[in-house]
């Protein structure tokens, strides 16, 4: 028996995630919801200029993954971003880290439910909006409830269908620009992409604003550091999977929004409904426009999905550290932490109110995934400066890593301006402003329970934190 299929201690998890698994995490981490429904959305206030701002944030990104797979492989025992940032920066940076990237999954997967019901209404427009948020909310809760060889199976097979709906959309649309498809009087072009204003028409304002929601497209993509705990073979499947981070951003986002605003002239796609569904009914092609309903509809629920697994593992590292109830360690005999995943699914229950509180679905949307993105930046700013700190701390890990951020000196803070960047997007436009100055009242309630808590753990006589191993991890001496 090797020990990836050890049975699993009360309070640990199993490595049953094969390469194949993370590889279409990887993947499908990249495409969702934000893609498919929010791109509506930045194409109405962006125009063209989308493509740069997906190009721009992409390329960030690939270096914000390089920076926590060099971390992650310096020290195998790292299990989350928490595990990294409280060895980095100490005990209370864990904890907001941890709290927060769950916190931010929780607002992620609501607004992920909140597009499921839209969705929905395109195939059942008088459907009550609680009926399908129920129901989504219930199921993801099944789905973690399981082990995480069959999470690795599902996001398998929906980040499958994701890729092959956005392949066969490009290759529809190439077919269609080919042999000069026309609808309503207009011909599929690639000039459609600049002729109507050329690439910026809302200016550089419209250009900024479109940072706002692109950032939401992109949360997800770290979602490979957590699943690294229960890979079989970090060493080899993590790099892989960074690596191909550029390809994926260049064919899904830059490659399939082209092909859409080639077919139908980026004017008349509207904010509130997914491009990729109205291209193909502008196109004609109803039965189409249908399936990839269906593909959205998929996509929305694995992105859920995902989320629910990574906030269950944030929360299951909290609690292993002391800064959550201890019994949300607990593992069933499967290896499943089977009340951190309860915690965390029940909360997206959340969603039907606020479905009811607003102006509807677009309306619900739009505010928790502005919240999302900004929780997001923090996250991914708590890696980057964990990175700075490893390399002043750790020159010898840094020099003798096979998996290096390239120009390790100067990227961190490149990556750090980018994102102060973006917090200015955000306070930009009164759409995204509210959310955004909403975001400082979650991380002073976190400063205050960080206090409460670090009072109780002391007068306990306990650590302030887990601690992290040294030693060599078990899957360095196979």
């Amino acid at each position: 028996m090797s020990i990836t299929e050890k049975a699993a201690p009360p309070e640990e998890m199993k490595r049953g995630l094969k390469n194949r698994h993370l590889q279409l995490i990887a993947i499908g981490g990249a495409i969702g919801t934000g893609l498919f429904m929010g791109s509506g959305r930045l194409v109405s206030v962006s125009g063209p200029s989308i493509l740069f701002v997906y190009a721009i944030i992409g390329f960030f990104v690939f270096f914000i993954m390089r920076a926590l797979g060099e971390l992650l492989l310096s020290n195998l025992h790292y299990k989350t971003f928490g595990d990294i940032a409280k060895d980095m920066l100490g005990p209370w940076a864990g904890f907001f880290v941890s709290w927060n990237y769950w916190f931010s999954w929780v607002i992620a997967c609501v607004a992920d439910i909140t597009a499921i019901v839209g969705y929905t209404r395109f195939f059942w427009p008088d459907v009550a909006l609680w009926v399908p948020a129920g129901a989504a909310a219930l199921i993801l809760l099944l789905l973690n409830l399981q082990p995480v060889k069959w999470f690795g199976e599902m996001e398998f097979w929906f980040a499958i269908i994701k890729i092959v709906a956005i392949l066969a959309l490009i290759t529809t649309g190439i077919v269609l620009l080919i042999t000069g498809f026309t609808h309503n009087g207009v011909q599929a072009s690639i000039t459609h992409v600049w002729d109507l204003g050329g690439m910026f028409p809302m200016g550089f304002s419209g250009f900024v604003l479109g940072f706002q929601m692109g950032v939401f497209s992109f949360i997800g993509v770290e979602l490979v550091g957590t699943t690294a705990a229960e890979t079989e073979n970090p060493r080899r499947t993590l790099p892989k999977a960074i690596n191909s981070i550029v390809v994926r951003i260049l064919i899904f986002y830059v490659g399939s929004l082209t092909v859409i605003m080639s077919i139908t002239p980026w004017s008349e796609l509207k904010a509130g409904e997914s491009p990729f569904v109205q291209t193909f009914l502008l196109a004609g092609f109803v039965p189409a426009a249908l399936v990839m309903n269906l593909v959205v509809l998929t996509s929305a629920a694995s992105s859920a999905n995902s989320g629910v697994y990574s906030g269950t593992r944030m929360l299951f590292g909290l609690s292993k550290d002391g800064h959550a109830p201890k019994g949300l360690a607990l593992t069933d005999s499967r290896g499943v932490p089977t009340r951190a995943a309860f915690t965390t699914a029940v909360l997206l229950f959340t969603a039907i109110p606020l479905l009811y509180a607003g102006d509807g679905v677009v309306a619900a949307f739009d505010f928790v995934s502005t919240m999302c993105a900004s929780l997001v930046i923090f996250t991914w700013g708590s890696i980057v400066v964990s990175y700075i700190v490893y390399r002043r701390r750790h020159p010898e890990r840094h020099a003798a890593s096979k998996f290096r951020l390239p120009f390790a000196a100067v990227t961190p803070w490149a990556i750090l301006a980018f994102f102060v960047f973006i917090v200015v997007a955000l306070l930009y436009s009164e759409g995204t402003r509210y959310a955004t100055l909403a975001t400082p009242v979650w991380f002073l309630l976190l400063a205050v329970f960080w206090q409460v808590r670090k009072r109780q753990l002391i007068r306990a006589g306990r650590p302030l934190t887990g601690s992290i191993p040294t030693v060599r991890h078990p899957l360095d001496e196979e």
